[in-house]
């Protein structure tokens, strides 16, 4: 075998049956069996998700909401169908309570611009940390320009942990309306203590928003339990399509939030002199959703349950603690962050290397791993460092891939020497 050793089983996941499910997995790469470790850029589909979605294309597609024959009907109640599956996938109170986007971006920018603008007053102040995706730091830049809103930013501590006395000590004089933060880092893979951080915010006065994008894809999300008011998601990153993300919101909050695009589906009326907004979810959905990626959604969510989040999560562990073994023992590497509670992501700097030239190594041996700054070039500062390469893992990695990965790193140090 051409690549990393075939895949063995773990806690009775069947990691070598699950990689059936994913037709991209079974090619090659410049000859060498492909070891996918850029599941946090964008996850690989199951033939389930894409099967779903082609049946929607040839047989089932309708506009929604406004026609008034069958097929249109049909195509509603699947629509519909996958906002009530993401409802119980986050234990959300109601499906009226899940906002369907376009990305986990959209909806970030939603809440800036529709909560950010309707409901926080200038001179109030949106709390964020030094570890957010550019998607959780550029949205509130754009307010603080526009609107007057104070920005501050908590610390991370040097094992890339949320230092958690100094936001306590940033919400302390209680101006901070609004807490966003990531519920785990896309690029030290910290998982934060989100319960904590929403006790906290709510002490003081503050809603809680959590970026969800990496967190809801390798540990199962239960809303009341984070006890946050906003939690948003992607679909691509969940084994599911582009182009639908996800915003879950407290309902009196959605309601007493103004509008973000206006345009067909989100209206109740309309006049030459104004309009009546639709009521929530539809008041933020203007114009064609995203229809079969809707269908899809539903359809990664179907998967990922009846493989059951606590049997991934499992998996991951494991493999969260393989990589730490493997990877700290490679001579020259150096792991960027190192906190208790963890998920599949490791970014990474190696001596000498580079990492562009290192992710274009590691490609002509088959590996797939992402370079740059991961959209989070602050928390690269806060490190010191230009770029890392970074490793991030499915539920379809295997202990036998991040074994071929730290082969490859030690190769790579030889080489760049």
């Amino acid at each position: 075998m051409d690549g990393a050793v075939a895949p063995k089983n773990t806690g009775g996941f069947d990691v070598a049956r699950i990689r059936q499910d994913f037709p991209i997995l079974s090619q090659k790469q410049r000859g060498k069996d492909l070891v996918f470790l850029d599941s946090g850029a964008s996850a690989q589909k199951p033939r389930q998700v894409i099967e779903a979605m082609t049946r929607m294309m040839e047989s089932g597609y309708a506009n929604v909401h406004r026609g008034a024959y069958l097929l249109s009907e049909r195509a509603t109640e699947a629509y519909e169908a996958a906002r009530r599956a993401v409802a119980g996938f986050l234990s959300a109170r109601s499906e009226r309570e899940i906002v369907f986007t376009g990305s986990s971006t959209a909806a970030i920018n939603l809440v800036a611009h529709s909560y950010g603008r309707g409901v926080l007053k200038p001179g109030q102040a949106v709390l964020i940390s030094e570890m957010e995706h550019h998607a959780n730091l550029v949205p509130w830049h754009m307010l603080r320009m526009s609107h007057g809103i104070e920005l501050r930013v908590a610390r991370v501590t040097d094992a890339g942990e949320l230092d958690m006395a100094d936001l306590e000590a940033k919400l302390a004089d209680g101006k901070v309306g609004l807490v966003a933060v990531t519920h785990m880092s896309n690029v030290l893979g910290t998982v934060t203590p989100a319960e904590r951080i929403a006790k906290l915010a709510h002490a003081h006065g503050a809603k809680l928003l959590l970026d969800g994008s990496q967190a809801a894809v390798h540990r199962r999300v239960d809303v009341q339990a984070l006890d946050c008011d906003f939690y948003v998601f992607t679909g691509h990153k969940l084994y599911g399509p582009t182009g639908i993300g996800v915003l879950w919101g407290r309902m009196e909050l959605l309601e007493a939030m103004p509008p973000f695009l206006g345009g067909g589906d989100m209206i109740a009326e309309v006049t030459l002199e104004g309009f009546l907004p639709a009521p929530v979810p539809a008041k933020f959905e203007a114009g064609t959703p995203p229809i079969v990626e809707a269908v899809g959604l539903h359809a990664a969510i179907d998967y990922v349950q009846a493989l059951g989040m606590p049997a991934i999560e499992a998996h991951e562990r494991h493999l969260v603690d393989h990589a730490m073994q493997r990877l700290s023992a490679v001579e020259g590497l150096t792991l960027l962050g190192h906190a208790q509670d963890r998920g599949g992501v490791f970014a990474f700097a190696l001596d000498n290397a580079h990492a562009h030239d290192l992710a274009t190594l590691l490609d002509r041996a088959g590996i797939a791993v992402r370079s740059g700054r991961h959209c989070a070039e602050p928390l690269h500062a806060r490190f010191n460092v230009e770029s890392t390469c970074r490793a991030s893992f499915g539920l379809y990695t295997t202990e036998g891939e991040v074994d071929y990965l730290a082969e490859a790193l030690g190769k790579a140090r030889e080489f760049f020497r």
